[in-house]
């Protein structure tokens, strides 16, 4: 069975490659039924709890690299601020956790595109704080940068977590133009379960408004594979709302054009969701990039994300040029 599956996925993808020319709406049903017919309905629960555990390839030990996400936040915030670009709070709605942090690149003369980081943490851990690493990075290529908090569970549903991202987006746009920022020139990033709630994005917002382009790290849009894993402890997801919450059952026509990544040291389900992600948005006539980042894992591979010199970060930062010129404004920088 696994192998028939396996085989059934290369041929979807080569057909999804070659662009073949039976209609598109004809294989994307039978797309989704083949990749919902995945393989971690084979795995016994430890297979599972290890697979959707990323810790389980770096030696269980993730220490290091959230203080790393802390190190590198402080130090941007420093760089930031030294180069005059002060650090703001938007406030989005009534919770302490509705807010984000935002810097943008002093004036000049031009409204700027605006990169918006949303973090992972299985949506019951971490915050903005630890979430501005890339703000120097952005801001050195004329890029606004905001870092979006948000409710962790337990104490909201994911339902509720995807609505305060959406609101968050809401209050960017908003108030983008007083901020010296282009409404339409937004782009939204995520990584891990940070990487979820930007696809969740990415299909539209309760009034209709998509950002211009998403990138996706290491994320999770088949959802149904948490439940019975201790990851659902705290999210408390059951059939409906996984499904509800599973990007990759919904219909992804017009997505907005997307970068989709993983590292090269993540579990095979892991990149089976981005590679399953891919597939889809393919399906759906979307313009995707899809790359596996050599020499990083599930956890450092965001902290490339706007560093030019990195696999990573110079396709988010082609990405963002290619949102730029799309609507006639400069080239980045």
């Amino acid at each position: 069975m696994a192998c028939q599956l396996a085989a059934t996925r290369l041929a979807l993808n080569r057909l999804v490659w070659s662009g073949g020319s039976t209609p598109a709406c004809f294989y994307f049903a039978t797309c989704k039924d083949v990749l919902m017919t995945a393989l971690w309905q084979t795995f016994s629960d430890d297979e599972r709890e290890r697979e959707y555990s990323p810790s389980s390839c770096v030696g269980g030990n993730i220490d290091p690299f959230i203080s790393a996400y802390v190190d590198r936040s402080v130090e941007a915030r420093a760089a930031c601020e030294a180069a005059a670009s002060n650090v703001i709070e938007v406030r989005y709605g009534p919770a302490p956790s509705h807010t984000i942090d935002l810097v943008v690149p002093l004036p000049s003369g031009e409204l700027t595109p605006l990169l918006v980081f949303i973090h992972g943490g299985y949506w019951q851990a971490l915050s903005k704080n630890e979430s501005f690493f890339a703000a120097a990075d952005c801001v050195s290529h004329g890029v606004a940068f905001a870092a979006v908090d948000y409710t962790l569970a337990p104490h909201v549903s994911l339902d509720e977590i995807v609505n305060e991202c959406h609101e968050a987006l809401r209050a960017l746009r908003d108030g983008a133009s007083s901020h010296g920022i282009n409404p339409q020139q937004i782009i939204v990033c995520g990584s891990s379960a940070g990487g979820h709630l930007a696809a969740m994005v990415g299909l539209g917002s309760p009034d209709a408004w998509r950002p211009a382009a998403v990138g996706l790290v290491s994320g999770v849009y088949e959802l149904e594979p948490l439940i019975g894993t201790s990851i659902n402890d705290a999210v408390q997801l059951d059939l409906a709302s996984a499904h509800r919450n599973s990007p990759l059952l919904h219909d992804l026509e017009g997505f907005p054009p997307s970068l989709l990544a993983h590292g090269d040291n993540e579990t095979a389900e892991f990149k089976r969701q981005t590679n399953d992600m891919a597939t889809m948005l393919r399906l759906a006539g979307v313009d995707i990039t899809l790359i596996e980042v050599p020499d990083r894992n599930h956890f450092n591979v965001i902290l490339d994300v706007c560093n030019g010199d990195t696999k990573l970060g110079a396709e988010m930062l082609r990405l963002i040029d290619r949102v730029v010129n799309d609507m006639g404004s400069d080239p980045i920088a």
